[in-house]
């Protein structure tokens, strides 16, 4: 199933991608109460796992069902206002240097353990929005990432068993501003700029995208593919993700994971080379199965 969350008078809604467009799941609700307990938020539908997305199933199928309900419920997508797809995580936590092709190309040593930072909600934003370019930076990166969505508590949790925590996965654009990331040892300032998480489109459920660790990725920069990998190439795959991470904190439902970059960011060039992101700038990221998620850049 896919999931995508819109912004309508100032609030965040649910909404389920069909075919015929996307339902408004508050509204299928309200005229469709004999179908029962159905989440309307998308953090109620991680934490109901799939008792939840089987009540949503319900909803949409009853919705389509009948004519008068389908034509008051369905919305057209591309006239939504979208939201990040996970609207308040209870932690963003980050993958640096994942991705052996680009290690190598920043001139890193392969990393023995994953690199842990952490990002805060004032980064998030969805697709369409701007993204305003610090005006205390001059240096601001692109990185197209897949992210894991947490859908169970898990601590200790084996990789063997490690992706049965996993709700769904999602896009990400992991800005950075490395002028302010490489002023100390800690990433952390040069992340967690405003909007600077773009997440979405979708939230697509793990049992439709399949393994994550076999996914084609891609960013594009006005057009010109900068970044093209699959995340086979990940050093530390999903499941190690999750079972490392679980080992030294509770990772709860909504807890979203950025796993890393591949090869083809602008830190990766030579230094005389590098052309940083500018206003009016259209960054879109691709991954397989998950859809496409474009933000222009502005002026702060």
């Amino acid at each position: 199933m896919k999931l995508l969350t819109f912004v309508e008078n100032g609030e965040f809604r649910l909404g389920v991608v069909t075919p015929t467009g996307v339902v408004d799941v508050a509204a299928a609700t309200a005229l469709l109460p004999s179908v029962g307990n159905v989440p309307t938020d998308v953090h109620a539908v991680i934490e109901g796992g799939n008792d939840a997305v089987g009540a949503l199933a319900k909803l949409v199928e009853a919705a389509a069902s009948d004519a008068s309900v389908s034509s008051r419920v369905t919305r057209v997508e591309d006239e939504l206002t979208y939201g990040p797809c996970v609207t308040h995580p209870n932690k963003i936590i980050c993958v640096g240097l994942n991705y052996r092709k680009h290690a190598e190309e920043t001139n890193a040593p392969i990393p023995k353990y994953p690199i842990l930072f952490n990002k805060f909600n004032n980064t998030l934003t969805g697709k369409g929005h701007d993204v305003p370019l610090p005006r205390v930076s001059n240096e601001v990166d692109y990185e197209a990432e897949l992210v894991i969505v947490i859908g169970k508590e898990a601590k200790y949790v084996d990789k063997a068993e490690a992706l049965d925590y996993v709700f769904g996965y999602c896009n990400v654009n992991d800005l950075s501003a490395r002028d302010l990331q490489m002023r100390t040892a800690q990433w952390l300032l040069g992340k967690s700029c405003d909007k600077f998480s773009p997440l979405g489109p979708y939230l697509v459920t793990a049992d439709e995208v399949g393994d994550p660790n076999a996914l084609d990725i891609r960013c594009i920069v006005n057009g010109e593919v900068r970044q093209s990998s699959n995340t086979s190439d990940m050093i530390f795959h999903c499941d190690e993700i999750v079972s490392y991470i679980s080992q030294h904190m509770t990772l709860v439902p909504g807890d979203i994971i950025l796993t890393g970059t591949p090869e083809g960011v602008v830190l990766g060039l030579p230094p005389e080379q590098r052309v940083y992101l500018q206003p009016g700038d259209v960054v879109t990221i691709e991954i397989e199965k998950l859809g496409s998620l474009t933000n222009r850049m502005v002026a702060e």
